[in-house]
């Protein structure tokens, strides 16, 4: 399914887009026509891919047809995810194109450096928070938090769970458990979209997820589950523990602690709006 288009700004240029199958899809022409200078773009990219024998034979697995909008209104257009648009644009010989393949070369560095030393990937994903903006403490708990994710992830795959929608479902059952709503009905309560929706929680719900996932990940191994089915049900005692741990807090402090806030609104709001007191 198809979501409503939206522009974004790209090397000053605007750059149409879609949300198709939860990913954006942008327009090829529009991205390639912001990297070289032609006045045929439809036949630069059709020379391109002559250029490239490879990149044409993969074209329509990565490059679909979408319906975008346009002056004239819905049309047909070739659009490309964001791995598509990076093998497009290894593909472009433009003075323009050569900073975003040095970037490219960059990424791929590095991550072969993290696979080789798996801590500078933590180090790294320490810094990309420090640099958005978020504190020392949030932090601690979000990356304890990946780390006891991680290790329920394991114990999952050891019970013979590989499908990502059984991990989804798991997680869901855990997270209905512990705060009374599943990860989509979390993500609009916060007003979030596509955003990772524990990048946005507070340390209290952060320590929650924790608690949820980590008696979770102990139910699962102490009682050898196997199966989605066992392992649901784990997953459901594993988030009650955490649920009514929440409901115990929030009953002796009297504020809840599930918020609507989140790190977009607490970086423009005072932290004292965070204090108002739980509704009876």
């Amino acid at each position: 399914m198809t979501t409503p288009h939206q522009l974004v700004l790209f090397r000053g240029n605007e750059i149409r887009r879609t949300l198709h199958q939860n990913q954006w899809w942008f327009v090829v022409e529009d991205i390639v026509r912001s990297l070289v200078d032609s006045r045929d773009i439809k036949q630069y990219i059709k020379k391109m891919r002559q250029r490239d024998p490879e990149l044409d034979k993969g074209w329509v697995q990565f490059v679909p047809t979408l319906s975008i909008q346009t002056s004239g209104g819905l049309q047909q257009m070739n659009c490309a995810n964001v791995e598509g648009l990076f093998r497009i644009i290894q593909s472009i010989p433009s003075p323009k194109a050569e900073p975003f393949k040095k970037w490219l070369a960059k990424v791929g560095y590095e991550r072969i450096q993290e696979i080789e030393d798996p801590e500078l990937a933590t180090k790294r994903t320490r810094a990309l928070y420090k640099a958005k903006g978020y504190s020392d403490d949030w932090i601690e708990k979000r990356m304890r938090g990946i780390a006891i994710r991680e290790e329920l992830t394991e114990e999952w795959k050891k019970c013979g769970i590989e499908q990502d929608t059984d991990f989804k479902i798991l997680t869901a059952e855990i997270c209905q458990a512990t705060f009374g709503m599943n990860p989509s009905q979390y993500k609009e309560f916060k007003k979030l979209k596509r955003e990772n929706l524990r990048d946005h929680m507070t340390d209290l719900e952060l320590i929650f997820s924790m608690l949820g996932e980590a008696s979770t990940t102990e139910i699962t191994k102490n009682r050898d589950a196997q199966g989605l089915q066992e392992s649901k049900s784990a997953a459901r005692m594993g988030g009650k523990i955490a649920g009514d741990a929440r409901r115990q807090l929030e009953i002796k402090s009297g504020r809840k602690v599930v918020t609507p806030e989140n790190f977009l609104t607490l970086t423009q709001k005072p932290v004292k709006n965070l204090k108002s007191k739980a509704k009876k």
